[in-house]
């Protein structure tokens, strides 16, 4: 394709701007190396590690099978985004405006309001775990401070969680081009510090930390369900972690150069980046039970009781790095970008990375003292299972509808008539495809009987929506062929 099948020729100001445009291939600049640190980032923040973590000592499996749970995890991630990464690195596109395909033109709104609902939540929720590592550096260099609290938080908590908020809007502002940078360093980077931090635990520990390791891979076999149940909740716990950056993955994917430098990204930093760093994290888990004789799963937990200021220091900055860097890639960009699709005449993305910063700073504010505590749990696994039938729609209409072909022009206009207009702008055979396929996935959070399926719910309801989507829309085509043969007989 040329630079000019990338320029929307008619434009429909209500459906584009300059942030939603196609990206032509002159101004894509990001190779594996870029796709590597997306998910290295991703898995290195303070959640991933204590996930990674936690997985190994949870459901008493031999630890060898819970490392291939956890990788086989990874290359079934590594498929689902390597199906919404495709069309983007194709045509130029972001999420929002790729699912204008299957949902219609004003139809793409629902997913992207509810993903975006999503993100700005963890947003919120990730800005306060990072701000834990940059208290943690001002503990240590200025000491303790008081312990009156405000919301559940120190001064120095609050002023960690202020100074968190700035900087990840100001890098906002800067642009893509620098939130590249900082995704690359930060990614090796902090893998440098969990090495350091290994080895420093394991020479502490002595040779009583391969007993302790050999305790683990042995496995306990204390899942009541069973050691297969225990391997498939494994490999769904670690599936549904991705799961909000599975979806709109299309937003990263439009700023690689080719599919072969996403896919090489992919496998790097997916089933392999998780493999080694499942290792590590295992390792140090290992070693802080030898050492200070509890199972320590939080990195910031375990740093703060190494008695050493200097790893101090380069251990906080760097998992605030990470857990910045999975922010941005995971919870920042997507509403910037979804909430620019709701009026993009009037909302850029730069506006839209505003209203979700407003917004996730008074959840993140909160979630010590209130909204820990009132189960919304609950509330994030819906939004969740909610996705996961949008998904299965967006794959299946483009792969198995569309035949992997997009009219480019159509996707920006509004037109009775246009490829995607549907009825008013709604596909409602996409609707009713996602309002059967959410039930099921919807049930298994809120039904007792399917609690053991929540895990891995999501990858049955993006199956079903797919499922659904087909039928209906080969019936929908099928009668469109019909209405023509008819038409074209008179």
């Amino acid at each position: 394709m040329s630079t000019d099948d990338f320029r929307i020729k008619q434009i429909d100001t209500s459906l584009h701007n300059e942030d939603l445009a196609p990206l032509p291939p002159g101004k894509r600049k990001w190779g594996w190396f870029e796709i590597f640190n997306v998910w290295s980032n991703d898995i290195q923040s303070l959640f991933g590690y204590t996930l990674a973590a936690t997985l190994f000592i949870s459901y008493g499996l031999n630890g060898w099978a819970v490392l291939a749970g956890i990788v086989l995890a990874g290359f079934i991630v590594m498929g689902l985004v390597q199906l919404t990464g495709r069309p983007s690195v194709k045509y130029g596109i972001p999420f929002p405006v790729m699912a204008r395909a299957s949902m219609g033109v004003r139809g793409a709104n629902f997913p992207a309001v509810v993903r975006g609902i999503v993100a700005i939540f963890w947003y919120g929720v990730q800005t306060y775990f990072a701000s834990t590592a940059v208290a943690l550096l001002l503990n240590s260099l200025l000491g303790s401070g008081s312990s009156a609290t405000f919301l559940g938080m120190t001064a120095i908590g609050w002023v960690s969680y202020v100074i968190v908020c700035a900087f990840q809007v100001a890098l906002f502002i800067r642009g893509i081009d620098w939130i590249t940078k900082f995704l690359n360093w930060a990614g090796p980077l902090v893998y440098l510090v969990m090495i350091a931090l290994m080895l420093m635990i394991w020479y502490k520990a002595g040779p009583s930390l391969l007993s302790e390791l050999g305790e683990i891979f042995r496995g306990t076999g204390e899942y009541a369900a069973g050691p297969v149940a225990a391997f498939i909740a494994v490999v769904g716990t670690m599936v549904a972690y991705f799961a909000a950056v599975v979806i709109n993955y299309g937003d990263f994917a439009r700023f690689v150069k080719s599919e072969k430098q996403m896919t090489v990204g992919n496998f790097l930093g997916l089933p392999v980046s998780l493999a080694i760093f499942s290792l590590i994290a295992l390792v140090i888990t290992a070693g802080t039970v030898v050492v200070f004789g509890e199972t320590l799963t939080n990195p910031t937990d375990i740093v703060a009781r190494v008695d050493n200021l200097t790893l101090t220091i380069i251990a906080a900055l760097t998992f605030f790095a990470a857990t910045v860097g999975i922010n941005l890639v995971a919870n920042f960009i997507p509403p910037a970008y979804d909430i620019a699709n709701l009026a993009p005449a009037h909302i850029s993305a730069r506006t839209g990375g505003f209203i979700t910063a407003a917004i996730a700073f008074f959840i993140g504010a909160l979630w010590v003292s209130f909204i820990s505590n009132v189960g919304i749990a609950a509330f994030v696994d819906t939004l969740g299972a909610v996705l996961a039938p949008l998904y299965g729609i967006l794959v299946a209409d483009y792969y198995l509808v569309r035949r992997q072909h997009l009219n480019l022009q159509d996707l920006f206009s509004a037109e009775a008539g246009s490829t995607y207009y549907y009825n008013g702008g709604w596909n409602r055979n996409a609707m009713i495809a996602f309002g059967v396929a959410s039930v099921f996935s919807v049930a298994s959070v809120w039904t007792p009987g399917l609690n053991e399926l929540s895990g891995y719910s999501w990858l049955f309801g993006a199956l079903l929506g797919a499922l659904f989507h087909y039928v209906l829309m080969r019936k929908h085509c099928g009668a469109k062929g019909a209405s023509a043969a008819l038409g074209s007989r008179s």
